[in-house]
């Protein structure tokens, strides 16, 4: 998630969106999947229990707070367009996955965004 969060932080800036937020939601994306141990569904469970934690914590408005749980609610719908924080979560996530294992292929629903990714950041 660590990586995700950083990717997230840049993406954000460089589209002229709350870097903060994009770190939170980044660092929360993935935290159902590791408490319940699966992936199934994780990112739809993901979304309610961040806004959970973001309750409990109250470092959010409801605004940034609804933002996150977009985010972190959409993150795995790889081939769909959402909002623009919905959007950083979802190009921070494939750059992790594209960029920590260059030996790993890239999935194929995750090909097309990585290579606007890739024209994005002139890699």
């Amino acid at each position: 998630m660590y990586g995700v969060s950083l990717a997230a932080t840049l993406i954000a800036k460089k589209r002229g969106l709350d870097p903060e937020i994009a770190a939170m939601a980044a660092m929360l994306h993935d935290l159902y999947a590791y408490k319940a141990e699966s992936y199934d569904d994780h990112a739809h469970k993901g979304a309610d229990l961040a806004r959970e934690i973001l309750g409990e914590l109250k470092l959010t408005d409801e605004v940034e707070t609804d933002m996150i749980c977009s985010a972190i609610y959409h993150h795995d719908d790889k081939l769909v367009t959402d909002g623009p924080m919905d959007e950083a979560l979802k190009d921070a996530d494939v750059i992790d996955h594209c960029l920590k294992d260059e030996s790993k292929d890239v999935k194929e629903k995750e090909q097309a965004r990585f290579d606007n990714l890739c024209e994005e950041f002139g890699l």
